[in-house]
Formats: structure tokens, sequence, C-alpha cells
């Protein structure tokens, strides 16, 4: 065995072992506990980037101590690889999509095995490779075929630089989020999928979820959106016309004073034919944001429509407006407004000296002349309702609407149908045929799969395939059609991946049921808290859609959740010219701290200038904070780094990037190794008697098993690996200050020098695989059992007791853990310094906590 630790040359030649003897190869075996860990796979940019490390370290520490309970583990990986990111750097650097896509799954591939994850590679899969996004296509044609897909025109927003659609989260500010240009609203044609008629299962099987974050279930059930209320129709004045509207608070309906239309309402669109105004404000709408925060805070504008439509209980008349807070896309796209009880109708009311009405008491403090009041309370100005608090009011206004059937008590739900068309090239194609007659079909299965060509040019403007009239051409039942040249939503992709490792070979149908229903549910998911609720709800539907289908029998697709926390690093700049800050790499930046680590000077190593300090920021391209996991790997090895990593935080929170943090990881190691080594030039240790150990080796080996317990608990029930790390730290700090002399100093060192290597390996399994081929049994240490507790060494033979005198320390004495008290008692009152302050004094009482305390009152 080396002296010196050497990770460079050790970690290559363990990933070799691991290569050749597909260690981590998983297969199928029906009787043997299985564990599915994933981590969500990454999108192929082209560079890991430390966000990555830390979300693979942690499943990889996950799988490996799983594995090491004698569980049957899979960890696969593989790539999320369409989307608009690879078309703009194919512009940019003049290359197809799929080529540079390819490049960089090759070279992350290489990035991710120099860390030792311990995936199962042959389970890898690429979304844009057509054996992949084939079962895609077939399983849309099948939701085709139930009645869950349909296409409608939908006002959509538009980016006109990507051109594609956007969801209202990715407009930012009324501009896309990625181009940075002005949204447009616009109208076309869009494939969806009905995930609305799952929206009450996919809310209640959040009860399912016990070892979710209750933040995660907390942001899906308000996504989701459920509410009841009560949908009613308005009837338009000396028309046949009537419309709908949905409330949750029926009991504000007598102060109704105007109705808002959105300006895209089918109602406000007729009355624009012969209103100019309306018309303007109507166009004007098309551009404005869409989404229900900038809505909450925006101007709010709108146009007298000149109808006037007739409430439903009282028979008056109250005015109908085309306003830009009321959107198409929700509900019915109208609003009864109730200016009296809601913040937003008060501030349109009041701009446009609208008639404002109280039917709700408030507190003396409140009144509808400066702001809304909008808790709720008793009834008062209606009519016959008055009196009522909101559930009384809720039931009877409801029930005089539905027995004179002008409304209906229904349950709503804030989720829309999920919008499935992008209008970029790098995705896979929507697999439907659009016949002569506007009708549209599913691909044929023996058709599919519809495969996207890989060798285009991009123009930086249009998709290739809208760009190639050939590619579109095609035939059903002998007359011309067209295939559609939209393609998926990327979420489409990542919402079943985690299923198709299961067989990802499987050439004859999408899952093997066999092989998904041995692995599935995924046992733990581990991903950013970003996301929360699409790319996870659309998970969760499309495993319910699997399961409806009969692909999979469980109900969920992941068992437990763990959101890892970002990591942060310090960022630098200096001030441009013209006012900009050009960020500087931390690794072109010398910098010296106080004690506090605080930056007290930070110079460029190029120029040697100074530069300005910024604090700490995540890692991103934007602030040039990143840094590269390759260059730490270089100077300190991979399982520095997944050291670092994995204890200088807890998962959930964020990481702060520590040069010296990293140092003090290496310095740990290397502490590792030379007990290791050590204890290897000592020879071969005798076998373990218990029975023959002194005090100290006794009390060694105490601190062996409970750091075993604690740390098997860490690790496997709370996720808390710093706190695990910390442990064996601790436990370290005990075996380097132990004798390595006698027979039983190395029986016990030998025992506690494995077990210590064993409670590493998830985390450092470069190390560990080597230094377990040393001390170890003779088996690969991945094949090896965690360390279990010696329940018989936590017994203490003796006890350390505090003897007080009148509550004051007068002694510690050390006896027999099986002494009774009474015996405790003439050992403590023996000792010199107790007996001199009890002598001449009648004990009144003696107070005893077993093994712990002994307080004699005395006077």
């Amino acid at each position: 065995m080396e002296s010196t630790y050497n990770p460079k040359s050790i970690e290559a030649q363990v990933q070799q072992y691991w290569t050749e003897n597909k260690t981590f190869q998983a297969v199928e075996k029906p009787g043997k506990e299985k564990f599915y860990c994933l981590a969500m796979f990454p999108y192929p940019s082209g560079r890991l980037h430390m966000g990555h490390v830390r979300n693979y370290s942690l499943g990889d520490v996950i799988a490996r101590y799983q594995r090491m309970q004698g569980k049957n583990v899979m960890q696969p990986m593989g790539w999320d690889a369409f989307g608009l990111p690879a078309e703009n750097a194919a512009i940019k650097h003049n290359s197809a999509p799929a080529k540079w896509t390819y490049q960089n799954i090759d070279y992350m591939r290489n990035q991710l095995k120099s860390l030792g994850f311990g995936f199962d590679w042959n389970r890898e899969l690429a979304t844009c490779q057509k054996d992949y996004y084939r079962w895609e296509q077939w399983f849309f044609t099948k939701l085709y075929e139930k009645g869950l897909v349909y296409k409608k025109n939908a006002t959509v927003n538009w980016d006109p630089v990507d051109q594609t659609v956007l969801a209202n989260e990715q407009v930012i500010d009324g501009r896309g989020w990625r181009s940075g240009a002005i949204v447009e609203r616009k109208e076309i044609p869009q494939w969806f999928i009905k995930i609305t008629d799952y929206a009450e299962e996919l809310l209640t099987d959040l009860d399912q979820l016990t070892d979710w974050p209750e933040q995660v279930k907390t942001m899906q059930r308000n996504w989701i959106g459920r509410s009841e209320g009560v949908e009613m129709t308005f009837k338009v004045a000396d028309s046949d016309e009537t419309f709908d509207i949905y409330t949750t608070r029926p009991d504000t309906l007598m102060g109704v004073t105007y109705v808002a239309l959105a300006a895209q309402h089918p109602l406000a669109l007729a009355a624009a034919k012969d209103n100019s105004e309306l018309a303007a404000f109507i166009d004007e709408c098309k551009n404005s944001k869409t989404t229900e925060a900038d809505m909450a805070t925006m101007e709010k504008k709108g146009v007298d429509t000149g109808l006037k439509a007739v409430h439903p209980i009282t028979g008056e008349l109250v005015s109908v407006w085309a306003a830009n807070f009321v959107l198409m896309d929700y509900g019915s796209g109208a609003v009864m407004s109730v200016p009296g009880h809601d913040q937003r109708d008060w501030e349109f009311a009041t701009a446009y000296g609208l008639p404002i009405k109280q039917v709700i008491t408030g507190t003396e403090d409140e009144s509808i002349e400066t702001a809304a009041i909008t808790e709720k309370g008793t009834l008062i100005n209606s009519g016959e309702f008055d009196g009522l608090d909101f559930d009384a009011a809720f039931k009877a206004i409801s029930d005089k609407l539905i027995g004179e059937s002008k409304g209906k008590v229904t349950v709503n739900y804030r989720l829309r149908d999920w919008g499935v068309s992008r209008q970029r090239y790098w995705g896979t194609p929507i697999p439907m045929i659009n016949l002569e007659n506007g009708e549209s079909v599913p691909v044929p299965e023996d058709q599919l799969p519809v495969e996207l060509p890989e060798d285009v040019i991009m123009n930086g403007v249009t998709s290739p395939i809208k760009d190639d009239p050939a590619w579109a051409k095609t035939t059903y039942n002998g007359q011309d059609a067209l295939r559609e040249t939209d393609t998926f939503d990327t979420f489409m992709e990542s919402s079943w991946y985690y299923a198709r490792f299961c067989s990802p070979d499987n050439e004859t149908g999408m899952l093997d049921p066999e092989k998904a229903n041995y692995w599935l549910p995924v046992d733990q998911y581990i991903g950013g808290i970003e996301h929360a609720i699409l790319h996870l709800l659309y998970a969760r539907f499309f495993h319910k859609l699997l399961r409806d289908v009969g692909l999979v029998e469980s109900d969920e697709p992941f068992k437990s959740l763990l959101c890892q926390g970002m990591v942060l690093a310090d960022t630098y700049y200096r001030e441009a010219d013209n006012g900009a800050q050009e960020w500087i790499s931390p690794s072109d930046v010398n910098v010296e701290r106080n004690e506090k680590g605080q930056v007290t000077s930070a110079v460029s190593k190029v120029d040697g200038l100074p530069v300005t300090s910024a604090g700490m920021s995540k890692m991103s391209k934007s602030k040039n904070n990143g840094i590269d996991p390759h260059e730490v790997i270089d100077l300190y090895g991979a399982d520095t780094v997944r050291l670092f990593i994995m204890f200088t935080s807890p998962p959930e929170q964020t990481l702060e990037w520590s040069d010296s943090g990293v140092e003090g990881a290496h310095r740990f190691l290397k502490r590792v190794w030379k007990l290791a080594f050590d204890f290897n030039e000592k020879g071969a240790a005798p076998s373990l008697d218990g029975l023959s150990l002194s005090s100290e080796q006794k009390k060694l080996r105490r601190e062996l098993h409970k750091t075993i317990g604690k740390v098997s608990d860490d690790i496997g029930r709370r996720n808390t690996f710093n706190t695990a790390i910390a442990a064996i730290m601790e436990l370290m700090n005990h075996l380097t200050k132990a004798s390595m002399e006698s027979d039983a100093d190395r029986a016990v060192m030998g025992e506690a020098v494995r077990a210590v290597v064993l409670m590493l390996t998830p985390i450092v399994p470069h190390m560990s695989h080597h230094l377990w081929n040393i001390i170890g049994d003779g088996n690969a240490v991945e094949d090896t059992l965690w360390p279990q507790v010696d329940e018989g060494a936590l017994v203490e033979d003796e006890k350390l007791i505090i003897v007080q005198v009148n509550g004051k320390l007068r002694a510690k004495i050390t006896v027999s853990a099986a002494l009774a008290q009474d015996e405790v008692e003439k050992i403590a009152c023996s000792d010199d310094n107790v007996s001199k302050f009890i002598v001449d004094k009648t004990i009144r009482k003696v107070i005893y906590v077993p093994g712990k305390l002994l307080n004699i009152v005395a006077n």
C-alpha cells in the first residue's frame, strides 16, 4: 500500500474496474427488494456545472447506501436532449442541432464517469433518438383515440424572434424569457391534452406522497387550484344572447354593478364590429401581459361595449365592459364585477366612475370609499339575503339560481389543459396528419415514428421542417395530406423518461409492463425545486395515463422526492466605460480575507488591478462564476469534490463554494488514508474478543458503534449527509489518538477502520474501493453490506457520576454501571472532597439520576 494518497491513479483504476465488471448493471430480481434511485436527467448543454455535480452526488450516495443494505438498486442516466437552446447554439456555431447535441452528450458522459457515479450506462437514453420518441408519438395517438387529445385555436404568447409559443411563466416583463423580444398575442391552432380530466385525482393523490416536501405539494395544490363556486347565466338585454360566469363568492352577487369580459370574448368581438374604440382596445390587448402576477399590478383598462346584462336575481341592468384584466383562457372569459368587495373591480370602477355598492359588512376602519372590503362577513343591502353569513348565503343564493334554472354549484380548477404544440424544429414531430377537408387524424401505427430530419441547416428564423414542403407531404387513404409540422413541448419527453429507463431497449412497446412494474415507482427522485410544478405535475399526469392504458400498476411515479438547493460562488466584476458590469471568473482573482472569511482585497491575476466583490451568487454563465468540476478533479480528485459537496450544507439548502472547504475535504481524506496505511503496516489484526477488552478499548468500540448508528440514520432516513460526515470526522478524531500496539488494540482498530471505509463508500467510492481491497474481507466493497450496530458494544460497564453537595459540584466518580443507588452513595460519601462537606451534618435527602448525577442535601 502506498503511504501517500494519490487520487488520480486510484480513481482511474477503480473506474476501469467498475466498467469491466459491469458493477452497476441492474437486472430484475423478483423476490429481492428493489430500489430505484433517479436524479433528474440533464440537458446536454456541453458542460457539467456544480449544480449537476451536487444533484448526481446526492443520488449516488443514496443509491450506493441502499445497495449496501442488500437491495437490488437501479440508477440510470440519460439526456433531455430536445429543446430551443440546441437550435440557438446550432445557429451560433453554424451546425445542426443534432450534431451539437450528440457532441455534448459524449463530452458530458465522460465528465459524469470521471466523477465516479454508479450509473447503469446500459440503460442510457436520449430523448432526441427515434427509438425513444417513437413511443411518445404512439402514446399520443392512443390518447387521441381515447378522446384525451384535441386541437383548437388558442390565443398564445408568441415570441417573434424565437418563432415559438411561450408559457405565461416564460414571459418576463412582456418579453420572451430567452430572446428578450416583445411578446405578441396570437391565435393559432394548437394541440392539447386533457390534463383537466385528471385535476381532481392529481390533487387528492398528493396526500399519498408522504415523502415529498410539503412546500412542493402546496405549490402543486395551488397550481391545480380547486375551488367550489357557482356558475350562473347572465342574459344580454334586448337579445337572445347569454353568457356564463363562475364565482367563488356568490354571497356578493347582490353587489354586482357591472360585468367585465375578456377582450377576445365572442360578445366583445361582435360588439367591436360597430365600435371603433372597442376594436382598437381589443387590438391593444393582444400584446398585453398575461401572467396573473402581471395582471394584479398593471393598470386596469377597459371600454364599454354598449351592451347591458340582466342581473339573474334582481333583473337590474348592468353595463358590460371589455377589460384587460380578464383572460379568455381562464374560466368563461367573463367575470361579475363587485367593486365593493374585490380590489381589482374597485380600481376599475373608480377609474371609470362606475357604481360601488356595499353588500358585506366590514370593520369600523373599513370603507368602500377608500378600498374594497374583501373579507367575508354578514350580508347587507341584499334584500331577502340580509343577515346571512357566507355559508348560509352561498346556499341560499345558489339554491335560488338553481330553482330558476339560472345557475348551478360546480367545482372549478385553475389548471388548464396542456398545450403541447411548439413551432420550433428540434423536438418530437407531432404524429398527426391534416387532411384537405380540415380534419386531423393520427399517423397510422405502422408509419411511426415520424422521423425528424437531423441533417438540416438552421436559418435562425423558421423551422427547417416548416421550410421544407416535401417533408410535410404524405397521403392518407390515397388522398394527399400534410403532416403536422409543429413539434411537442419538451416537457412531453421528460414526463415519462423515468418509466422508459425500466426497459430502454424494448422494441415492441413503449414499456415492458413486467419490468416497469418491478422497478416502479421510483423510490427516490432528486432535483431542483424549480421543477416543483410543471415537470413534476406533468410526470404525475403521464403516469396516470400510463396506468390507465395498462402499462403500469402504481398511481404515482415518484415515492420520495428530494429537492436540492443551489450552488453559490463568489462573484467579481469591474464597471465598464458604459456603466455595464463585466464579470470576472473567481479563478482569475487573487483574494485576501479576514478572520471572519470576508473579502478584504480582490485583485485580477491577469493585470494585477483591483476588482469589486459582489458577494455570493448562484453559479451561472451570466456572472462568469461557474467552477469547472474538471479543474477541481485535476487538483484534488473526484472523491474530494464529492465529499465537499455532501459535507458543506444540508441537501435542501444552498451550498456556498469555498476553495478552503475543498482543501479541508482533501485533508480529511488524507487522514483516513494515513490511518488505514498505519493500520496495514502493523500487520494482520487478530480476531476481536469483546470480553477481554480494557475500558479504553471498550470506550473506543462504543464510539464506533454509536457512529455507525448515527450515520445509518442520517443517510438512510434523514438524508442529512453533512451530519453523517461530521459524525465520521468526530470518530476519526478518536481513532487517530488510539493505540495500535497490543493485539486487542489492533483488533478494535481493525473493526473501526473497516467500518469507516464502509461508511465512506457511498460518499468517496474510489478511495473506499481501493482501501477495502487492502484491508477488507476479500470481496469488492460494492458487494459488501453496510456495517451493523453491535448493541452489546453500546452497553457501558462504567458510568461517570457527577456528585454534588447542596447543588454544588464536589466530585466526579467512575463506578460500575451495575451498582445500585446505595452503593453509589457509599462510594461518593467516601470521596475526600465530598466527605469534608458533609461531616458533622445531617443528610436530609439524596437525589439520584441513575448513571449521571448524585446530589446530597445536608445541613
